[in-house]
């Protein structure tokens, strides 16, 4: 038996586990014994402002499941955790269509080399805490900004109508066509397809961080007149 999670949910609206969760999650594991998995698939290698999301809560998971960052967009992912599990399977049980690739191992020993060289968790916090300040700075004059979250660089921002807690999927959607216009990418999320996520790269150059944010502003205050 296995419970399965993510540290903070993806496509759900970037949600961060509250920390008595995870573990809560552990000691139910560990009096059932019960495998306890984190998918760190999108969260892992620096994005949460740590290499891995798990090292927020302060407990070691039995396995993770890894991918994505992982070989900086070559074709690799995998699977990690105690060595007495990794060990259960006989040799050779364990293959893919993929395993043991040189190019993308390779690619994927450069990717942890830039994430300690130039401390990319580091600025993973620090450009998150700099996009969540102007995020939160625009609460005032964009009223459906009901929640800005995430850790790290895995910021998203949640929108309902004002004075309410209904979500505002029309307003999500024109704020994302809207910045399409003026160069700007983003995605849209959330169970009500209400919230939108940032998943900048963490080597974005500074000037081109700043742009982007001056379009997100720029956006999200005409946006406030058309949605009327």
């Amino acid at each position: 038996m296995a419970i399965i999670f993510e540290p903070v949910q993806g496509k759900s609206g970037f949600n961060p586990a509250p920390a008595d969760f995870v573990r809560g999650l552990r000691r139910i594991c560990d009096e059932h014994g019960i495998l306890l998995i984190a998918d760190e698939v999108q969260t892992g290698f620096a994005r949460t402002g740590r290499l891995f999301a798990m090292e927020h809560y302060d407990v070691v998971p039995d396995l993770m499941t890894i991918a994505k960052s992982l070989a900086g967009g070559m074709p690799l992912s995998g699977v990690v955790g105690r060595a007495e599990i990794m060990d259960a399977a006989a040799p050779g049980g364990l293959g893919g269509t993929y395993a043991g690739n040189p190019l993308a191992v390779a690619a994927a020993h450069a990717v942890l080399d830039i994430i300690n060289d130039e401390k990319l968790c580091e600025r993973a916090a620090r450009l998150g805490d700099r996009l969540k300040a102007k995020l939160e700075a625009l609460k005032a004059d964009v009223p459906q900004i009901a929640d800005v979250r995430g850790p790290g660089a895995m910021i998203a921002v949640e929108f309902c109508k004002p004075g309410s807690h209904d979500a505002d999927a029309a307003f999500a959607k024109l704020v994302q066509t809207r910045a399409l216009e003026r160069g700007l990418l983003l995605l849209v999320c959330g169970v009500y397809s209400n919230v939108v996520r940032f998943l900048f790269p963490l080597t974005i150059q500074d000037e081109v961080f700043e742009e982007a944010l001056g379009i997100l502003e720029d956006v999200l205050t005409e946006t406030i007149g058309a949605a009327v």
